[in-house]
């Protein structure tokens, strides 16, 4: 481990000191994730909101890397999400390099015209700084929403950040952007490409304000593969509805968030095309997958991580309707807190949740436990056995719909008084 890597660990411990660690952490702490070559990170403290701990980050990407996007769909999108967008839909001047600087603390969403003069400073310092293009450099805030973000403490350490960027600083980055996090995000995955090794690293920031329409967090992807951004953004689009929109922990849909997908371009294998393309992406999806449910496991107050299984729908969007019905109840979510195998409750959320249903052609099951089937509880159903699956740190409920075959897996936890605890005094 090199010194910046210490460094990076011993502040992710001092935030951990600060703060109750989520008991769904990874039992490793954070991963020690590849060097992306042509990737290059830094942190540091700009006082936003927090004190005594880094909250502005910075990637400077290789001339040529390839970068895709998703978004949240909120009406109220933040202004740094919407000139991502903007900046996405741009044509890619030949050979230039690209940047990514986030802030914690603020969101800068819903301040008006000076939301957009924010993004203007910080991304117009970045690009001075590196020498790039403006319109290849991105931003992302998020923290609170309807404070106008102080972007000169942002640009007074455009500097520092430049000086500071380091290919093995990926760590500091990931804590950098931590809000109400309990626990720095990181995953990653390498493949054999033609000619060498293909690398994927990923960080991601979320806890609350989690629910699908991509994104609700923050997500930031590297890799190291060639491939164009044409590609590059067909594979996010298509692996997003399965991992990030597959995940809740409250039904909100934050206004700031996004997932940008890098590619450096600087692997020595071979661009990525036939039985490659299909490794990369399954590769990719295990990474994307991978940080989604570590989102669900911060979920503010969470105790317990819950995978809904939806089976036997009539149609795609019947099974993801009971799957959300079923993982946003306040009502499921509170009896999962109080290991209470209150399955009644499953049975109205998939009620409520306007998919097609058949009251005698459900079954329902907590892990392997059959509880209920036929249009009542089951004649096998042990109240013992089930209380004491409900313990567990990790549930499984599924449903059987028997409506057709149509399937949907997403993620939540549960609803505990630290939700609240956490909430009621966020600005504060």
């Amino acid at each position: 481990m090199t010194n910046v890597q210490d460094a990076a660990v011993a502040q992710i411990n001092t935030v951990k000191a600060a703060k109750n660690v989520s008991p769904l952490a990874p039992k490793g702490g954070f991963p020690t994730l590849p060097t992306i070559a042509g990737a290059e990170f830094s942190a540091v403290e700009a006082g936003i909101k927090y004190k005594n701990r880094k909250d502005v980050m910075l990637v400077r990407l290789a001339p040529g890397t390839s970068i895709a996007g998703v978004f949240t769909k909120s009406t109220t999108r933040a202004a740094c999400v919407l000139d991502c967008q903007a900046k996405l839909a741009m044509r890619v001047p030949a050979g230039a390099g690209a940047a990514i600087i986030v802030n914690s603390g603020n969101s800068n969403a819903f301040t008006g015209k000076l939301g957009q003069q924010s993004v203007d400073a910080v991304t117009g310092g970045v690009a001075s700084a590196l020498g790039l293009p403006a319109s290849r450099v991105f931003s992302s805030s998020t923290g609170v929403i309807g404070e106008p973000l102080p972007h000169d403490k942002i640009t007074a350490v455009i500097g520092d950040l430049v000086a500071g960027l380091k290919t093995d600083a990926v760590d500091m980055a990931a804590q950098a952007i931590m809000t109400t996090d309990t626990f720095a995000k990181g995953a990653s995955a390498t493949i054999k490409g033609d000619g060498g090794d293909i690398h994927i690293s990923g960080i991601a920031k979320g806890s609350g304000m989690i629910a699908p329409d991509m994104a609700t967090m923050l997500v930031y992807i590297f890799t190291d593969a060639k491939i164009t951004p044409a590609a590059l953004q067909k594979m996010l689009s298509r692996n997003v509805d399965s991992t990030f929109n597959a995940i809740t922990v409250d039904s909100d849909t934050s206004t700031s968030d996004a997932l940008l997908l890098c590619a450096t371009g600087q692997s020595a294998a071979a661009p990525v095309k036939g039985d490659t393309a299909k490794a990369f992406e399954e590769a990719l999806h295990g990474v994307m997958l991978d940080l989604a449910k570590q989102v669900t496991r911060d979920g503010e107050g969470a105790t317990k991580l819950v995978e809904i299984q939806i089976t036997g729908a009539a149609t795609d969007r019947d099974a993801h309707l009971a799957a959300m019905a079923i993982a946003n109840s306040p009502l499921v979510k509170t009896a999962v807190a109080g290991e209470d195998a209150n399955w009644g409750r499953v049975v109205m959320a998939i009620g409520k949740s306007g998919a097609k249903a058949d009251r005698d052609k459900l079954s329902i099951r907590f892990g392997d436990i059959l509880v209920a089937e036929k249009g009542w509880r089951s004649p096998k159903y042990s109240e013992e056995a089930t209380s004491a699956y409900m313990k567990n740190d990790e549930l499984v409920i599924a449903v059987h719909m028997g409506m057709g075959r149509a399937k949907k897996t997403v993620w939540t936890c549960d609803l505990t008084h630290g939700y609240i605890d956490i909430n009621a005094d966020y600005r504060s």
